[in-house]
């Protein structure tokens, strides 16, 4: 009898923690959009919004670097007109700069020795070749 209570005890656990992981990745209202913002391994996507369009970038280690692939679409566009996609490699720490029309930039690191893709922004540039 203990173990029959000891084993419903831990399918309603697993099944709590299930839950409780999906519903922290999951959007508040069927309207909105998915973000991943977090620092991403090879083949996981980083997915977000630039001023009104979406990006979705990827990327896979290429000898020490990232190779990297964004596209980017307006959210408006049910045709896909506006979807633009490339590619880009990037050397260790080296950044790629995302721009739209409203001038809110969207900027992707790759990590050291090819290990991530990330979001960041101007604060954590590190200048190179500034002398005071």
């Amino acid at each position: 009898m203990l173990l029959l209570r000891r084993a419903q005890f831990l399918s309603v656990a697993a099944a709590g923690g299930l839950i409780a992981l999906t519903a922290g990745s999951t959007p508040v209202r069927a309207d909105e959009l998915a973000q991943n913002l977090r620092p991403v391994g090879p083949h996981e996507p980083i997915l977000t919004a630039v001023g009104s369009k979406r990006v979705i970038a990827f990327y896979q280690p290429d000898s020490g670097n990232c190779a990297v692939n964004v596209v980017v679409w307006n959210t408006t566009d049910v045709n896909a007109e506006s979807t633009v996609g490339f590619g880009a490699t990037l050397n260790p720490r080296q950044v790629v700069h995302i721009n739209t029309a409203e001038s809110e930039p969207l900027y992707l690191q790759c990590g050291d020795k090819a290990a991530t893709l990330a979001v960041v922004g101007t604060s954590e540039f590190i200048p190179v070749g500034v002398t005071k």
